[in-house]
């Protein structure tokens, strides 16, 4: 132990000190001067005073204080995982405080070294806990993989927080909490559609059978205004197959391809003029082997010429707004020819039951050349491939592109040999 100013993360705990005073010769009852003084062990404990008491507040740093004629030497703050909290010793080492956040509701220890300034040093240990947080931050992750765990390449991460975050330093902290992991490993980012949800897509989509997993664990540490950390939370999950849907309404057919392979392709009709397709990339949202759909539930007036209620099948939902690709047998003489629904891709009853069987979700539906808006970015489904990278990396709060091998970088590149997307 020295006076110097020293970081308590410089190191992993107090060693114990052991002083051991050289034996000097002794002839006619005269020491040898050569031996400097010997230093005394003492009790640390009436040297110091620390803020600790029965609870101590997270948001304020713990301090120690050495005793009149008293001097610090060394203090360092673990957690019950072992991890130190960054502190800082004063110039004359006489305080110390930590520099580094305490989590809330948990169990500290502090090992301290002093020097009483008589030739005695010692050190003592004291612990203290630090008040449970009356707001807590918790995430709701996605997809919910409860069902087979198995997506499509194109499927977003999604976190949706328990209370919203608006501050940026705040938003930062919710970034640092979450972790993303891949095999194979890809680059990605975070985008904040609002204060209170989060989704993440890689550069390019997932690979194929690829394993992937979100967690969230900022358990008590403070993130803004009272609000900490609360019970973390994890989901993993698998992609399929490459599977990539191209609707090209001029053409009216649609393109399957699997892994890059021209699987099938199939007649289809598209929205007509007022009720155009949404363009641009869509993810699977869910599948229905029999729903109905009602004119009335996107604003078209039962007994209109454009009214319409039907039992549908083999229906693969793209967009919440009731976007579908399904079988539509009414207008197989206009499939392959011209677009005559009302926004939905219709195909034959076989084709739509080859589709659904041969698509899950997350899956890739892109819609091209219609006349239709483009499609949402948020709200209506999963936009998030139509947004550029560049703009997407932009809206996260750190800035950074994060590598899924488990580490954020901004200069970090994606891997594999898939096609850029925009």
């Amino acid at each position: 132990m020295n006076g110097c100013r020293r970081l308590a993360h410089g190191k992993a705990g107090i060693t114990a000190l052991i002083l051991l005073a050289p034996i000097a010769a002794c002839s006619s009852g005269s020491q040898d001067r050569s031996v400097g003084p010997v230093t005394r062990t003492v009790d640390a404990a009436p040297l110091v005073r620390t803020s600790a008491g029965e609870r101590v507040d997270p948001a304020k740093p713990f301090t120690v204080t050495a005793q009149p004629g008293s001097t610090l030497t060394d203090v360092t703050v673990s957690g019950p995982d072992g991890r130190l909290v960054a502190g800082e010793l004063a110039d004359d080492g006489r305080s110390w405080h930590t520099t580094g956040r305490l989590r809330a509701g948990t169990a500290y220890t502090a090992r301290i070294a002093a020097d009483d300034g008589k030739g005695g040093r010692g050190e003592t240990t004291t612990a203290f806990s630090t008040l449970a947080a009356q707001k807590l931050l918790t995430a709701q992750l996605g997809p919910d993989s409860s069902g087979s765990g198995v997506y499509g390449v194109g499927q977003p991460l999604t976190v949706k927080l328990s209370a919203p975050v608006k501050d940026p330093a705040a938003r930062r902290e919710v970034e640092q909490g979450l972790t993303v992991t891949s095999q194979p490993a890809v680059t990605g980012a975070w985008y904040w559609v609002d204060d209170s949800n989060l989704h993440f897509r890689p550069e390019q989509y997932w690979p194929a059978n690829a394993t992937v997993k979100l967690s969230f664990d900022l358990t008590g540490a403070a993130i803004s205004d009272g609000l900490y950390g609360g019970e973390p939370s994890s989901l993993s999950f698998r992609t399929g197959d490459r599977v990539e849907a191209v609707v090209d309404a001029a053409t009216h057919e649609l393109t399957y391809r699997r892994n890059g392979e021209v699987v099938r392709t199939i007649p289809v009709t598209t929205g007509k003029p007022g009720f155009d397709t949404r363009n641009g990339i869509k993810v699977v949202l869910g599948q229905e082997a029999s729903v109905r759909m009602s004119g009335e539930t996107i604003g078209i007036a039962a007994g209109s010429a454009d009214s319409y209620d039907l039992q549908v099948e083999w229906a693969t939902r793209v967009t919440w707004s009731g976007e579908y690709v399904h079988a539509a047998p009414w207008s197989v003489g206009s499939q392959g020819k011209a677009n005559v629904s009302h926004g939905c891709t219709g195909m034959s009853t076989e084709n739509a039951k080859w589709f659904f069987d041969n698509t899950r979700v997350g899956d890739i539906v892109q819609v091209v050349n219609s006349l239709g808006h483009e499609m949402e970015p948020f709200g209506n489904g999963y936009g998030d491939w139509n947004i550029s990278w560049t703009d997407y990396v932009k809206h996260s709060a750190t800035g950074a592109r994060v590598s899924t091998a488990g580490s954020a970088d901004t200069a970090v590149q994606a891997s594999g040999d898939m096609q850029p997307q925009p």
